[in-house]
């Protein structure tokens, strides 16, 4: 209820800029065919006159952009001819009147709807209260309509940005093959760099583990000494209590099976319980995300508080996940030194499985700190 109220303002806020512009497109919009039309049949006085037309429709256009991608949620690709900016704007400022009328309905049935809050103040004597109370209710039937008219706008407004704006439909399809083309080349390139890192652990710890356990037992085996003898099965007994602890370390970071038997917080909250510093988890998720979601945020997490307490020296580590409209937010923000490099091999690898199902990965990190780690992941 919480999210569709803030949904409501956040559309309603953009329709009343969109009316604002609107003002701003049907005057260019004018002027534009005031200035084209004399021209019209002179070529060269109208290449001279449609380039300024054409600049300013672009920067209308990436106006309207900025717009619809921060009230309405509505992220339209960027590539876009001139001359469809053109149409875009001497078309839009119909749509801007409409969303501006159907907020002033909702002023309107709003102001009905709650006037008996206020009515007494301003009226000596109500004598009729059954028409205030019929009033008010059909304020709020009035606030009700408007609403179901400001997502309706809202929709318009996204089909006729994505008409004039958006790539074509063949665009669009070349554009999404060579993004799954891209993310599936980075998905075998994250498989095989994991596979050479739990070989990389396997060998540098584990075998060397082993090594030394089969040296002690071989030494112990040999010693005709009952006291030496005792003393390098202790040292094997050690040795071979410290490999197990390396080889439950790399199965763990290959995959948690806590994952798969408590769920996406139990394994947070174990990443948390392990790390040597402070990590603080704050976990907003009414429900379980999908098994592939869950996974790859789990991963964000414990390679990010990994990389902190290894190279930035943190004294507390803060941990995030909500949701929020179909999208999954995972943040993880430390204290320490900053200066992480995205690029690196561990963030660059958390990028490439964020990228594989078509979410957003950065990396903010100035020197000094502090460092966010931050992933927007599908979740709907």
């Amino acid at each position: 209820m919480r999210d569709m109220a803030r949904r409501v303002v956040r559309c309603g806020v953009g329709l009343i800029m969109g009316t604002a512009t609107a003002a701003v497109e049907l005057l260019f919009a004018l002027l534009a065919g005031a200035v084209l039309l004399p021209v019209a049949a002179w070529p060269a006085g109208r290449g001279a006159v449609l380039r300024p037309v054409l600049a300013g429709a672009r920067t209308l256009a990436g106006l309207e952009r900025a717009r619809l991608a921060m009230w309405l949620d509505l992220r339209i690709t960027p590539a876009h001819e001139d001359v469809r900016a053109l149409r875009y704007v001497a078309c839009r400022w119909a749509l801007g009147v409409l969303g501006g009328v159907v907020m002033l309905t909702a002023a309107i049935g709003l102001g009905y709807g709650t006037f008996g809050l206020y009515g007494w103040l301003l009226l000596d004597g109500i004598r009729d209260p059954g028409s205030l109370v019929l009033g008010s209710l059909g304020g709020f039937f009035l606030v009700f309509l408007a609403v179901q008219g400001i997502f309706g706008v809202v929709g318009l407004e996204g089909q006729l940005a994505r008409h004039f704006l958006g790539p074509r439909h063949q665009e669009e399809l070349e554009r999404r093959i060579a993004e799954l083309s891209a993310s599936r080349a980075a998905v075998v390139d994250a498989v095989n760099d994991e596979r050479r890192r739990i070989e990389r652990d396997l060998h540098d710890g584990v075998q060397q583990r082993l090594v030394a356990l089969g040296m002690l037992l071989g030494r112990a085996r040999r010693s005709q000494d009952a006291e030496r003898r005792d003393r390098l099965m202790g040292q094997a007994h050690d040795e071979s209590r410290r490999a197990l602890d390396e080889l439950r370390e790399v199965a763990w970071r290959i995959y948690p099976t806590t994952l798969d038997e408590a769920g996406l917080r139990a394994a947070l909250e174990t990443v948390a319980e392990r790390a040597s510093v402070p990590v603080g988890v704050e976990y907003e998720l009414a429900e379980e995300p999908e098994q592939a979601v869950a996974t790859v945020a789990y991963f964000v997490v414990c390679e990010a508080v990994t990389n902190a307490v290894k190279h930035a020296a943190p004294t507390r580590i803060s941990v995030s996940v909500r949701a929020e409209e179909q999208r999954m937010y995972v943040s993880v923000q430390d204290d320490g030194c900053g200066g992480a490099n995205a690029a690196g091999s561990g963030l660059f690898g958390l990028a490439r499985r964020v990228a594989a199902l078509d979410g957003t990965f950065r990396v903010v990190s100035p020197p000094g700190g502090p460092t966010v780690v931050a992933a927007e992941l599908p979740c709907g």
